[in-house]
C-alpha cells in the first residue's frame, strides 16, 4: 500500500491533504466502501471531485490510502500487540485493542476492515479483496508470533500457532461486529475476559 502514496505527488495545495484523508477515512468507516458515494466523500473532505482525483486518484485509490491511515492509526494496536513478551499478552493486547478501537465515542463503532466492503457486490469487489488481504496478513503475523512463542518455549510444543491466530482473529472480528451493533465497551471487555479464561494453547490442556 505504501506505493499508493504516489497518487499524492503533484497534489494541489489548496487544502490540508492529511485532514481530507482523515475525513475520507471516517466516511468509509461509517458507510463502507460501496455506501460511500463520491459526493459523500468530497463533501466530507471539503474539496471538489477534480481536486480529489488530482490529489488521491480514484475512489479505490482513496480507499487504499484511507486503509493505510487506519492501519497506522486506529488499528495500530494489531502491530503493537506483536511486541508483547508472551503469547497470552499478545492475545490480550490484540483483543483489548480491538475493543478500544471499535467502541470509542469519538469514532464510528465497529471496524473498517470488517465492515468496509459490506455489502459485497461487483462494485465493492476491489475493496473487498483489499480487506480480505489485510485481514489475512494480520492473521499471518499472529501465527508467526505464536510460532516464535513455541520456538522460545513460551507455548508448548503441541500448540498450533495457526489455530491460535485464527481464534484471536475470530474473536477480534466478532468484537467489531458486536460494537457496530451497539455493544458497549464494558460488555466487550467481558468478552475478552472470557476468551482469555478459555486460553488453551495446547491439546493436552483441553
Amino acid at each position: 500500500m505504501a506505493g499508493s502514496r504516489g497518487a499524492l505527488i503533484g497534489r494541489p495545495r489548496g487544502f490540508d491533504v492529511d485532514e481530507a484523508l482523515e475525513r475520507a477515512l471516517r466516511v468509509f468507516w461509517e458507510k463502507g466502501y460501496e455506501g460511500s458515494s463520491l459526493g459523500d466523500l468530497t463533501s466530507a473532505m471539503g474539496i471538489t471531485k477534480p481536486s480529489m482525483y488530482a490529489a488521491f486518484g480514484n475512489k479505490e485509490q482513496l480507499f487504499r490510502l484511507a486503509l493505510q491511515r487506519y492501519s497506522e492509526g486506529p488499528a495500530a494496536y494489531a502491530t503493537r500487540a506483536l511486541d508483547e513478551p508472551t503469547a497470552r499478552a499478545v492475545a490480550e493486547a490484540f483483543l483489548r485493542g480491538a475493543v478500544d478501537t471499535t467502541t470509542r465515542p469519538d469514532r464510528p463503532h465497529g471496524c473498517l476492515t470488517v465492515q468496509g466492503a459490506l455489502p459485497d457486490s461487483d462494485g465493492g469487489r476491489p475493496a473487498h479483496d483489499v480487506l480480505v488481504a489485510w485481514r489475512n496478513e494480520a492473521c499471518q503475523h499472529l501465527e508467526q508470533r505464536f510460532q516464535r512463542a513455541v520456538d522460545e518455549g513460551d507455548l508448548p510444543l503441541d500448540a498450533d500457532p495457526g489455530q491460535l491466530a485464527r481464534y484471536i482473529m475470530t474473536v477480534g472480528n466478532g468484537i467489531a461486529v458486536q460494537a457496530a451493533s451497539g455493544a458497549s465497551h464494558d460488555d466487550l471487555e467481558d468478552v475478552v475476559d472470557i476468551a482469555l479464561r478459555n486460553w488453551q494453547p495446547s491439546s493436552s490442556s483441553s
